[in-house]
């Protein structure tokens, strides 16, 4: 059921910007999504604020930053959103709900993180609380080490996949050439991504540089209707459907050899769509790491538990595949301001459907999921989403 439509959106580059702090980089995209809507910022009728922690700049509580920039919004209701990495699209799904319930006719999303002026210390301390300090809080490497482990234990459960990890990294920056918005737009090879060099180190064995996103900054923008106001509007892209599954925290709990919440969400959003993963035109997912990628290719359904990498290296994920995964670049290229991640996947979600895409524009994008999740699979959030049928 058709419960909000995406109307408006507005993308910043990502990487490391000259803008000085998340406020400036709201301001580059509030006012252009609104008025990529064709809408007047007074018929906003509440905000919602993708925003992951504090750690990364000394100005917290950024939900009323908007109006410093966008006078017109003063009064405007307006809740920051927080779940890791998946804080995006907890904003998202937010707007969603709100516009269901009636509140209102618009609804404006914000996504936004300033992570490269912090040193490198500092945020892999940040990122390290998006697991469970009194168990991982020492694992060498922070956040990247956790993953490592989750990838060594894949690794001796199915095998070395090497070969898949370096197949995903290399597939995703050379979408990430087509990406405007991209952090890194130079296609690095397969070669590269799969050998151990200077370059390209160890970072979390058996997990490389180039197995890892990217520290970036970065803002998105959406403006969500409802659909019956959308149904009026010059494009429209329907939130089909919207699931969002939280797990355990501690690996301890759980198999770490599996994304289990995401498959649990996959399955429910297919379910709430009424259709099934061969339906999708293409995927974007939380490429993290390239051991996410991998394992959420089980957890969508694509393969079998075990066998992810069959998707990718008989390429099936690829631009020109049956299901294209990530054909922004994913988070490995385009990067990964934490908190704008889930709303820019939304947003390239709703170019590819209304043909607006650019290079990136897949030959077919009738329907599209997006997979967002925060932490180790911890906040999982499956949207599906296409164009808004009058």
């Amino acid at each position: 059921m058709t419960e909000a439509a995406i109307v408006g959106w507005a993308h910043t580059p990502f990487g490391k910007l000259d803008d000085p702090d998340a406020e400036s980089l709201i301001a580059r995209v509030a006012r252009a999504a609104i008025e990529d809507a064709g809408i007047q910022p007074t018929e906003i009728g509440a905000i919602f604020v993708g925003h992951f922690n504090n750690g990364f700049q000394k100005q917290d509580f950024p939900s009323s930053l908007v109006m410093n920039s966008i006078p017109e919004l003063r009064f405007t209701r307006a809740t920051r959103y927080e779940n890791a990495c998946a804080s995006g699209s907890a904003a998202v799904h937010g707007a969603r709900e709100w516009l269901a319930a009636g509140r209102g006719r618009f609804a404006l999303v914000l996504g936004v993180e300033k992570m490269t002026a912090t040193p490198g210390p500092q945020v892999g301390e940040c990122l390290l609380s998006a697991s469970y300090r009194r168990e991982e809080g020492d694992i060498p490497a922070g956040f990247a080490g956790v993953f490592g482990q989750i990838a060594q234990r894949y690794f001796q459960r199915y095998g070395d996949q090497s070969d898949a990890l370096a197949a995903i990294a290399a597939k995703n920056h050379r979408n990430g050439v087509d990406n405007p918005y991209a952090q890194i737009r130079k296609d690095l090879g397969f070669a590269f991504c799969r050998a151990e060099s200077d370059k390209n180190p160890f970072v979390a064995p058996p997990l490389k540089r180039t197995d890892c996103s990217l520290v970036s900054d970065g803002a998105a923008a959406l403006v969500l209707a409802g659909p019956d106001t959308a149904r009026a509007m010059p494009k429209a892209v329907s939130l089909r459907a919207a699931v969002q599954v939280n797990d355990f925290l501690p690996l301890s709990r759980r198999d770490p050899t599996a994304l289990e919440g995401a498959a649990v969400a996959w399955h429910r959003a297919l379910a709430d769509a009424g259709i099934g993963l061969a339906d999708l035109s293409f995927v974007e997912t939380h490429d993290c790491f390239t051991i996410a990628e991998l394992m959420e290719y089980e957890a969508m359904g694509l393969t079998a538990p075990g066998q992810g990498a069959r998707a990718v290296l008989e390429g099936w994920t690829a631009a020109d595949g049956k299901l294209p995964v990530n054909r922004s670049g994913g988070l490995k290229a385009k990067g990964h301001p934490i908190g704008a991640t889930g709303v820019s996947m939304h947003a390239i979600a709703a170019m590819q459907l209304t043909g607006q895409a650019g290079a990136m524009q897949l030959p077919r994008a009738d329907i599209g999921g997006v997979f967002n999740m925060g932490g180790a699979g911890v906040a999982n959030y499956v949207s599906i989403l296409e164009p808004l049928r009058v």
